[in-house]
């Protein structure tokens, strides 16, 4: 009797989660697409192709769906990869993959609430940092070109996203210039995200607000991908609707960076391709060898001499490339090589392209990559003259590598050379470095420093490339500088410096710095 009264409350919970789950949101999508089809009646909807010829758009207000008028791809999937991985570590990064199947399977919405869970839940909301500091670039690299042109003419800029806000608005308001952005509010308890989202009446409500406030833009026009579920509730007050295909989006020219409003310099996070299910699943299996790969390479570089284990880290995947002026003459000791700063590996690799013992110097650097640099590395205090007195005194012991960016950079910029190296000896060494990733980025601004080095040799093929150009002299520099904009001698050969590594390696000199780094990506100044 037990038995049956078990078997007949298991079916019962079945059902019931079956009807919640599968057959009550197909319900309501039917639901939806009636109410679409009665309003697709009242409007006449046109292509976004008419849109190029307008001239007018300047007095409109334009609010476009993201995910479908804006992005080439229309897989949101990649983009909570990045915040499971990157806000809360590989175990969650597995479970949405595990879940994946099932969010296609139970729709658009269910799965979008689904995917919100497994990513949010118990993330603590102050230290949220993904969507501003690591989702920006992946964003900007899946924009469509043809889109934003149409999108940047428009009076005002609105953009319509199902995506909880917190993702998608430091890429929309700081990269493109969109003026207000309306998407899903998630929720917080006791300051942590729960992984429940506002239902879309807030989302209605934020949109009214937006349109109560238009100022000059006489009229809206609406630019909404094409059967999207909920577009047309969202467009109902547009004067005219515009919609774009799957086909079209197809076709379409991926933003050039050069056409940035904003430039992208600074940006975080471990993974360097975008996480698509297939991409992850390559990731997630490379880890276990990719970890094992990094422990050779370390080992290897710390316990063989140089001639043997440039040849084998190069047999492993490795790939360092070294090129010098064919008449520069070193000397012996007391050499200065001023370099980019790339990750952390970059004083090892100069070591290795010169087949010389150096010391690097170091603002901040960790216990374990101080433990495991198989060179010399001494700490600066950042007090300039003492700096000064002890980089005086290394140069006296031998060759010495310094980075005058301070931080790290992963994209084709400089930041601004601080001129602490031009003061401490007569010949100066340009080193322009690049390097090169696969699957995961060597340095980071909110993670554990330590494991830059690892992270970097977890690649399958790593590059670097190390250049030495000509020797510079601070005295020759001062000779043939105009002093327009009568700036101190240390200054204008620091730059100096700069300007040559810039043009050698093709990057654009700037005149940010550590402090605007973590401003950035990690809301301090960075210690």
């Amino acid at each position: 009797m037990a038995r049956m009264v078990l078997s007949a409350f298991f079916f019962k919970s079945l059902l019931i989660f079956l009807y919640r789950f599968f057959f009550r949101p197909l319900k309501d999508r039917i639901s939806i697409n009636n109410n679409n089809i009665t309003f697709a009646t009242q409007l006449i909807h046109e292509r976004y192709h008419s849109l190029h010829h307008r001239s007018d758009l300047n007095d409109h207000t334009l609010i476009f769906d993201v995910e479908g008028a804006l992005l080439t791809s229309s897989s949101v999937f990649p983009y909570f990869m990045l915040v499971a991985f990157e806000a809360g570590g590989l175990l969650r990064a597995i479970v949405l993959l595990l879940a994946y199947p099932f969010v296609c399977l139970v729709g658009e919405e269910t799965g979008m609430k689904i995917m919100v869970m497994v990513c949010f839940f118990g993330i603590r909301k102050e230290r949220f940092r993904v969507g501003s500091a690591v989702l920006p670039k992946f964003f900007l690299e899946d924009v469509g070109e043809d889109m934003f042109e149409v999108v940047k003419r428009g009076g005002r800029k609105v953009g319509l996203t199902k995506l909880p806000r917190v993702m998608v608005e430091s890429f929309l308001k700081e990269y493109l210039e969109i003026d207000f952005v309306v998407g899903r509010e998630l929720k917080v308890f006791n300051g942590f995200y729960v992984g429940l989202m506002e239902e879309t009446k807030a989302m209605h409500d934020n949109l009214e607000m937006v349109r109560e406030g238009k100022g000059n833009c006489s009229d809206i026009i609406g630019i909404s991908g094409f059967h999207k579920d909920l577009d047309h509730s969202f467009f109902s007050s547009c004067k005219e609707v515009y919609t774009v295909g799957e086909n079209e989006k197809r076709n379409w020219k991926n933003l050039g960076r050069e056409k940035y409003p904003k430039p992208l310099i600074f940006h975080d996070g471990r993974l360097a391709l975008k996480p698509t299910p297939l991409t992850t699943l390559a990731i997630l299996m490379w880890l276990p060898f990719g970890f094992t790969l990094s422990l050779i390479r370390i080992i290897t570089a710390l316990t063989l001499p140089q001639n043997i284990s440039i040849p084998m880290l190069a047999f492993s995947g490795l790939r360092p490339t070294t090129s010098r002026p064919k008449a520069q003459k070193l000397k012996a000791k007391g050499n200065l090589y001023a370099c980019n700063h790339r990750t952390l590996l970059d004083p090892l690799s100069i070591s290795f392209a010169l087949k010389r013992d150096l010391m690097a110097v170091t603002y901040s650097l960790s216990k374990v990559s101080e433990m495991l640099a198989p060179i010399k590395t001494v700490r600066l205090t950042r007090n300039r003259s003492e700096d000064a007195k002890k980089m005086k005194r290394l140069l006296k012991q031998g060759d010495l590598v310094v980075c005058p960016e301070g931080t790290t950079c992963r994209e084709p910029y400089l930041l601004r050379f601080s001129p602490l190296f031009s003061e401490v000896c007569d010949e100066i060494v340009p080193v322009a470095i690049d390097s090169h990733v696969t699957m995961f980025h060597g340095s980071t601004a909110g993670g554990f420093k330590c494991f830059d080095p690892f992270f970097f040799l977890m690649n399958p093929t790593p590059s670097y490339t190390v250049r030495l150009l000509e020797k510079v002299s601070p005295s020759s520099v001062l000779a043939t500088t105009n002093n327009t904009f009568n700036l101190d001698a240390r200054f204008e050969v620091a730059n100096h410096v700069q300007t040559q590594i810039g043009k050698a390696l093709g990057f654009q000199c700037t005149q940010l710095n550590r402090r605007d780094k973590y401003l950035t990506l990690a809301g301090n100044e960075g210690a």
